[in-house]
């Protein structure tokens, strides 16, 4: 079984801000910006940019442009990280998904996942379902119902995911493309100190290439980036399909679109998508 990939989760920022993990800051300083960085006038964060972002994201994590229906769903994918839920796929066994039921909690203290929460605490970091079998997934598709529970989902997704990698591409001076390329790896690996992770991901392309920020060529920093992205993924048997980069992202940036304007035109797994 893998160990489950560190996923910065709000206790973790309480108990560690300020410290740094394999010589780099955490996530709440480090991805606040750099000295010297070119400023980027929007990016990801437009909303109809940020719109796209969840649509490529889904194709890939649910084989479907409608990422809003994604909000109730729930499943053990068999990637050591026990349950997967949600837009962006939360997880039981990675502290994120903890994080998402104790902010619900804290907004609806009633909801359907609160007498969860115990059982919750007790299988972070592992894949177990102890306490959470059978009634769990069911009470999490009940909850997906909730727009409280869809607008926690959205601030988590946000706080954890978005955000920091768009500031993060803003920082090293890409765009679009390139805050997605950051956006779409910190989704699937989490950031913390573990060989696979985003910030390790950086790392290993700042061993072949610099970002602009640097004086570094844009597009010669993201075929590094995703050099290292691929190596990452193939160190994992559940992630071992590399199409979400070869035959997306890659797709982008070989037809030099590097704002990530539509139309566009890629596959995952085979699955052929569009966005006019």
């Amino acid at each position: 079984m893998p160990a489950p990939h560190i996923r910065t989760s709000r206790r973790t920022l309480l108990t560690l801000i300020g410290a740094t993990v394999v010589g780099a800051p955490l996530l709440s300083t480090q991805f606040a910006g750099a000295a010297g960085a070119p400023a980027r006038a929007g990016g990801l964060d437009d909303p109809a940019k940020k719109e796209i972002a969840m649509q490529l994201v889904s194709s890939a994590e649910n084989s479907s442009l409608d990422w809003k229906a994604q909000y109730r769903y729930i499943e053990d994918i068999g990637d050591g990280r026990g349950y997967t839920a949600g837009i962006i796929g939360f997880c039981s066994g990675t502290g994120d998904m903890l994080d998402l039921v104790e902010l619900y909690t804290d907004r609806a203290p009633d909801n359907v996942l609160a007498p969860y929460l115990p059982a919750l605490r007790r299988v972070d970091g592992s894949d177990s379902h102890e306490g959470l079998d059978p009634g769990f997934p069911d009470a999490w598709a009940e909850a997906a119902g909730d727009q409280a529970f869809q607008e926690a989902q959205n601030d988590e997704r946000d706080r954890v995911y978005f955000d920091p990698a768009v500031a993060q591409g803003k920082a090293d001076g890409v765009g679009t493309l390139g805050q997605f390329t950051y956006y779409d790896a910190i989704v699937m690996h989490g950031d913390g100190s573990d060989p696979t992770s985003f910030r390790s991901i950086r790392e290993r392309a700042l061993g072949a290439s610099r970002p602009p920020s640097q004086g570094g060529d844009e597009t010669d920093w993201l075929n590094a980036f995703l050099d290292a992205r691929v190596w990452a993924m193939k160190q994992e048997e559940a992630h071992s399909d590399t199409s979400r980069v070869d035959t997306a992202q890659r797709v982008f940036l070989r037809d030099g679109n590097l704002g990530l304007e539509p139309p566009l035109d890629w596959q995952v797994y085979g699955d052929s998508y569009h966005i006019g």
